[in-house]
Parts: structure tokens; sequence; C-alpha cells
């Protein structure tokens, strides 16, 4: 695997470089070090990597800036001595937010996210074929396949807690607590769905109504949800303002 350490300080380089020389569940090839945005910036705009290290403060600027220069749509996992930029990263593919300093331990556990998420999304158009496979009942979707390592898995509606989109795609989060890639849209899906059971609640998440444990009343206008299991993004999950009086009404009937 071809691997990009976004980062400025030489320290925190050889520290991460070291740790990924020792771990075994990601083979690394070859490793791209990238010291500033700029450089970045230049790197992406013609060549690519299988998973990406970002550190957030770089001396020429915020690496957060080098979504807006380039399109990226490579797993990031972001090195920060700061936890405040926790829940703007995850509006990227981001599969963990490791805080300096970070042990060998905590390497291990982001690096078996991404060999998960990894072996549940398949690259080649595979599941675009199995569309077709797609079980329907009047008009909406009943099951929903996708990929399990080297296999295919369908699961059942009433088993799908919620959909959730973050940077490029889309995920199906189970009520056991598995997280797929899913090959569609947010927008597309929910167009596919049973209303009895699935509500679009804002522009990121999709859920059963049977996922909800709570309903949070902030204000008229701020109605927070908590849904089980809670979602890896870690962020809270509130009602798009338009949507509160017909989310309300959806999950009292």
């Amino acid at each position: 695997m071809k691997i990009a350490i976004i980062e400025d300080e030489l320290l925190a380089v050889n520290y991460l470089k070291n740790l990924l020389d020792i771990q075994s569940i990601v083979p690394v090839t070859e490793t791209v070090i990238l010291r500033s945005k700029k450089q970045a910036i230049d790197f992406f705009e013609k060549d690519s990597a299988d998973l990406i290290f970002m550190d957030i403060h770089l001396g020429d600027g915020m690496s957060l800036e080098i979504f807006e220069q380039v399109e990226l749509f490579t797993p990031v996992i972001f090195i920060t001595a700061f936890d405040e930029y926790a829940m703007r990263v995850f509006r990227h593919f981001t599969i963990d937010y490791l805080l300096k300093p970070f042990e060998e331990e905590d390497l291990h556990k982001a690096l078996q996210k991404f060999i998960s998420i990894r072996n549940n999304f398949d690259p080649e158009p595979v599941l675009k074929s199995m569309s077709s496979l797609r079980q329907t009942e009047g008009g909406v979707m009943k099951r929903f396949m996708v990929r399990e390592g080297n296999k295919l898995k369908s699961i059942d509606e009433h088993n799908t807690a919620y959909f959730f989109a973050s940077g490029k795609y889309l995920f199906l989060t189970t009520k056991d607590h598995q997280t797929y890639i899913y090959d569609d849209t947010i927008k597309d899906i929910i167009q596919k769905l049973n209303p009895e059971i699935f509500f679009k609640i804002n522009r990121k998440f999709i859920v059963n109504k049977n996922a909800v444990t709570e309903i949070i009343k902030h204000s008229s206008q701020k109605v927070e949800l908590k849904l089980s299991p809670e979602p890896e993004v870690s962020t809270d999950v509130f009602i798009s303002k338009p949507q509160i009086a017909e989310c309300l009404g959806w999950l009292n009937s």
C-alpha cells in the first residue's frame, strides 16, 4: 500500500514511520512525506495514495484547506495535538482522529478500522451490477446489498439503523453495530425507502424509526435525536429546522 504522511514536524514523521514499520496489518510498500500544504496540493493534483495521515496545523496553513484545492477520495487518519477540529474533519472521508501524543495501540486501532471499512468497500462495479438483486416490494427497497470481505451480504430494512453520508460516501449502519459503505447517495436512496420506517432528518442522516432512542428538544427550532447504535462520526444528530414538525409527526405515528 502507498501511504502519504502530511506532517511538517520531522520527529512526528519519524515516529509515525517507525510505528508503521513495526505493525503488520497494513503492508506499506511506499511512503510519501509531504511537509507542507503546498507540497500536498501539488502531489495530489497528479498522484494519489491508498491512505493519508494528516496533521491539521502545517507551517504554511491548515491542512483542511487542501480539500478546497483538490478532490480527495482517499481515506484519512488525522493526527493532531488539538481536539477542537474533530467535528470538522468528519466532513471528509475520515477513518480516525488521533490526538498527539498517540501510542502504538491507538494507531493499531485506527488501522484496524481502516481495514474493516476497506474490506467492506468494493472499488469495482460489482455492487452496481448487483442492483437488480436488491429486493423491492411495492416500489420500496426491503434489502440492501453490501460487501463483507470478499462476500456479498444482504441486510434487511429492519436491521438497518440508519444511513449517513460522510465525505463522498454513503454508509449503512446496522442495529448490531456494523457499518458498511453503501453504493448510492443519500439523495437517491431516500426515494427508494419505506417512508413508514425511514426518514431523512437532515442532509447527512436517514434514520430508522426504531433506531431513535431519545428525542431532546433544546428549543422549538433545535431538536436532537439519540440513536442506537451511536454514530461513529462523533457528532450530535439534529433534525433540520424545516423537517422538525414533519419528523416529530412521523416519530409519533
